[in-house]
């Protein structure tokens, strides 16, 4: 399927069927919790949130403003980005090895992954980090072509940008600075003004989010950025990142990527054309996050998605390895097959994917790790626990964990009344609730408890278990939560407990 004569036209049509894939599949498969806490953001949109900067918020903002609050427009920005950033892609690997088989190849294998395929129809801060993240990429191959320092601003955008988008972009200061010093015919920028000015640059975009920060005690650097503390050394999470990362390749772009990279590594038998510093800027661009992030892997989970800025670079290097070099026999076998399969193995994982998360055949239809995330069943859940509110009078509904919070308020009327009772620092960027919607009778959806939720009976006059009601995939229970009725809070609804990066308690 992807030849010698592999054609950018050629390329484009298996794209663009690739992103109009994911559009039908965006329509049809439920939010995730983390999409509909997403979603709460981009209805008040500020510089930065408790979890991430602010990117996802506008992402998502832009689509509802043309799809509407429906999972089609919730998604619909972060599905069309691929397609800005396939570009980026292609351009980038044309620039680096002058071979538009190269390119084409590229971003058909970018698409082909996992990492894309779900990552751009799940919409989180990966994805418009993974866009940013490609033109960080192809900006650092215009200054090789050029010559010319004025693209060092365009740099420092991209970086801005992948900055707003989710903080693991701060390894591209690292990534620049030893491609500058590893690449001999890069060093002279160490000594120009360019690159400082377009580092000035990033930080004016990043700016809003520092702002954000210095106003709410510096809370979102602290949790995300107190990741990187080691407490213990334990092997446990290794296992998983090497394998995950070979889901989210899938294996024959994966196969491609580490052949490719090998190849970069080497000083010989490269095209004429093929620079050291091309070279060079690939495998610092996919080596610095991996690295770091399998030291990580030395003391806590390393969530899968977290290398997607690695992917733009990987898939150049994919391509490298089936068109950039001459392999012994054996190897040749082992990269035509690989390339020749990549393409109908992402698109057939990625539909397994869909098919699973929506029906769960493929586990018999019992309770797997995508209905944990996906919320499958939901609208049906929000209307029994609607009627709920209805019958029993209450003023307002709340939970306890984001993610009930946020489906509570994507699924419920609009004009519901809907909050979390606990963490509050999540929902700064919002209005309070009606003071006078707490101070009644209150709906708790939440985890179940035998006995109800007696952990709140002292806040509340009266504390009561009605029902526990079940969400359903293919119907089959899936998920069970508890409904409770909280009334007359004997003082503040709301714990204003502040968070535990501030001092709070675990949760």
């Amino acid at each position: 399927m992807m030849s010698d004569a592999l054609t950018p036209r050629r390329a484009a049509l298996i794209v663009g069927a690739l992103v109009l894939l994911r559009l039908v599949v965006a329509a049809f498969t439920p939010l995730t919790f983390d999409e509909a806490y997403y979603w709460t953001w981009s209805k008040h949109l500020a510089g930065g949130y408790y979890d991430h900067p602010p990117a996802v918020a506008l992402v998502i903002r832009l689509g509802t403003m043309i799809g509407g609050d429906t999972a089609f427009g919730v998604r619909l920005v972060s599905i069309l980005l691929a397609l800005p950033m396939s570009w980026a892609v292609y351009r980038a690997a044309e620039i680096l090895f002058g071979d538009v088989r190269i390119a084409a190849l590229a971003a058909i294998l970018l698409n082909a992954t996992m990492m894309v395929g779900a990552g751009t129809v799940i919409v989180t801060p990966d994805a418009p980090l993974m866009v940013a993240s490609a033109f960080v990429l192809l900006f650092q191959a215009k200054v090789l072509q050029t010559g010319r320092g004025v693209w060092w601003l365009a740099v420092g955008a991209a970086v801005g940008c992948a900055l707003v988008s989710k903080y693991t972009a701060l390894f591209f200061g690292a990534q620049i600075l030893l491609w500058l010093v590893l690449a001999k015919d890069m060093r002279r920028w160490l000594m120009s003004p360019w690159p400082y000015l377009g580092g000035v640059l990033a930080f004016a975009i990043f700016s809003p989010v520092v702002i954000w920060n210095a106003d709410h005690q510096w809370v979102s650097f602290i949790k995300q950025l107190g990741r990187a503390r080691v407490e213990e050394i334990t092997l446990k999470f290794l296992a998983e990142t090497i394998p995950a990362q070979i889901a989210f390749a899938t294996p024959s772009v994966f196969i491609l990527g580490v052949l490719g990279l090998y190849a970069l590594l080497k000083r010989s038998e490269h095209k004429p054309d093929t620079t050291a510093a091309a070279r060079t800027l690939i495998n610092t661009s996919c080596w610095i996050i991996f690295i770091y992030f399998i030291w990580h892997s030395l003391h806590a989970r390393v969530e899968a998605n977290w290398l997607g800025p690695v992917y733009p670079a990987f898939s150049i290097a994919a391509a490298y390895a089936a068109f950039g070099k001459t392999w012994a026999a054996r190897e040749q076998r082992t990269i035509d097959l690989s390339r020749r399969w990549a393409l109908p193995i992402g698109a057939a994982l990625f539909v397994a994917l869909i098919v699973q998360t929506n029906t769960g055949l493929f586990t018999g239809f019992r309770r797997d790790p995508t209905v944990r995330a996906v919320a499958v069943g939901w609208r049906e859940l929000a209307d029994g626990i609607e009627a709920t509110r209805i019958r029993i009078g209450a003023s307002c509904v709340v939970a306890e964990d984001y993610g009930t919070t946020s489906l509570l308020r994507f699924y419920l009327p609009k004009e519901t009344c809907v909050a979390q009772r606990n963490q509050r620092i999540r929902w700064v960027n919002m209005p309070e609730p009606d003071p006078a919607l707490l101070k009644g009778k209150l709906l708790l959806v939440g985890d179940v408890y035998p006995d109800g939720p007696v952990h709140l009976a002292g806040k509340y006059e009266h504390v009561e278990k009605l029902a526990n009601i079940e969400r359903k995939r293919s119907g089959v229970a899936v998920e069970t939560y508890q409904l409770s009725v909280l009334d007359t809070a004997k003082g503040d609804p709301l714990d204003r407990s502040p968070p535990p990066e501030l001092g709070g308690p675990l949760r």
